[in-house]
């Protein structure tokens, strides 16, 4: 019976390929719209979370607070307000990994005939374990760098290609404000951060050799900045409240009295960029979802003018034997054919369409095979709900007014 019905559907498919195909059209486009559109979303989630991962995991950034002069208010990292002391009163706190402090600018970098403005970070060796930085070249510093003030520096990639060019960097010396520093590493890539800036163009050097050497201090051991890595999710506000009460009580804050340090969730901040991938997802999936819309009413349409011419065929159908569940189900079948086929071809464009987006854009596209089944699902959900009602109607026709139908 079902090979019977699959080749009368074909047969009437084929009786006017015109019309079929020009249905078929609105499921192809439906489809390949969700495929690309959701291939497009996930690739822009696929892209904010590689750059969540370069910025490290489970992280806080404590920011030395503001100052107050003649009436003049700057912003954070204005106040000297942080010091090293600080940033080993933190290590020893529950649910702290890695804690490194820093004291980070601008500085131009020369190297023979070349130069380069670059970011200059001063900090310890913690600071590559919290940001996941890997060594790709050399070694890192260490401790009794930190205690020496030894001149030595890891480089990125960007700063290293503006100062070498295709020369290999590791040995060689660069200048920093007239202090040479030996290049002992090169650092992996990392790609840009959430806003924009290029993490490669840096180099990164001793704490105390920043201090002293490059940028100065107000008075000894103060620092821009601390790094603090928590040991997991979970354990992130445990250890922001635990971190607050710290510092108030090592800065002798007073009840009432305003922080004079900021703390800053990373976590949270990239939780917000990846939240925001997902719904722009969600929407373009939901926007490209309107024109499988459009295909199933095409669907319905054809099926409705296809049931009236063939209302006297129904009627014989019927006379000989026919149920009318066998003509809801040949009915059926019919719009269950036409979904599938132009779903088939939607598929292939969409991927196709992908493809070539990639090819010519570069922009990161995730094709899923969860996305395509999905698409492919709601295709077939939307040929049958469309094709029922046609199908229904023609089922319900009555035999003897069928058969003088002309």
């Amino acid at each position: 019976m079902l090979r019977a019905m699959l080749g009368e559907a074909w047969q009437a498919m084929g009786a006017n390929r015109l019309r079929t195909a020009l249905t078929m059209l609105g499921m192809v486009i439906g489809v390949g719209s969700v495929v690309l559109m959701m291939a497009i979303g996930q690739g822009a989630q696929y892209a904010v979370a590689q750059t969540i991962s370069t910025m490290g995991s489970n992280l806080y950034i404590v920011i030395s607070g503001s100052t107050s002069a003649a009436g003049l208010r700057s912003g954070g990292g204005g106040g000297p307000t942080l010091t090293v002391a600080d940033a080993e009163a933190i290590a020893e706190l529950e649910g702290v990994v890695n804690v490194a402090p820093v004291h980070q600018g601008t500085q131009q970098l020369v190297h023979g005939a070349n130069n380069w403005s670059s970011t200059v970070v001063g900090t310890t060796p913690p600071y590559l374990d919290a940001r996941a930085w890997t060594i790709v070249a050399g070694y890192p510093f260490g401790d009794s760098d930190v205690r020496s003030a030894t001149r030595v520096a890891l480089i990125g990639r960007t700063a290293a290609e503006n100062l070498f060019g295709t020369d290999d960097p590791l040995g060689q010396t660069i200048r920093i404000r007239q202090s040479p520093f030996v290049i002992i590493g090169v650092l992996g890539p990392k790609g840009q951060n959430l806003d924009g800036r290029d993490q490669d163009d840096t180099v990164i050097i001793p704490l105390s050799t920043a201090q002293r050497k490059v940028f100065g201090t107000p008075f000894v051991g103060s620092v821009r900045m601390i790094m603090v890595q928590a040991t997991s999710a979970e354990a992130m506000p445990a250890v922001e409240r635990d971190m607050t009460a710290l510092l108030r009580q090592r800065h002798r804050l007073r009840e009432g009295q305003d922080n004079d340090f900021f703390i800053r969730n990373l976590a949270a901040a990239a939780d917000s960029a990846a939240e925001t991938t997902r719904v722009m997802s969600v929407l373009l999936g939901a926007i490209a979802s309107v024109s499988l819309l459009v295909g199933g009413i095409g669907i319905m349409n054809i099926m409705l003018v296809s049931v009236t011419e063939r209302t006297r065929e129904i009627g014989i159908r019927m006379a000989i034997g026919a149920r009318e569940r066998d003509i809801l189900a040949q009915f059926l079948l019919e719009a269950l054919m036409i979904s599938i086929a132009g779903s088939l071809l939607g598929l292939a464009l969409g991927v196709g369409g992908a493809l070539l987006t990639n090819a010519l854009t570069d922009m990161a596209i995730v094709i899923s095979g969860g996305s395509v089944l999905v698409a492919f699902a709601v295709a077939a959900g939307v040929g049958i709900f469309f094709g029922y009602y046609p199908a229904h109607r023609a089922a319900a026709l009555d035999p003897i007014e069928a058969l003088r139908h002309q």
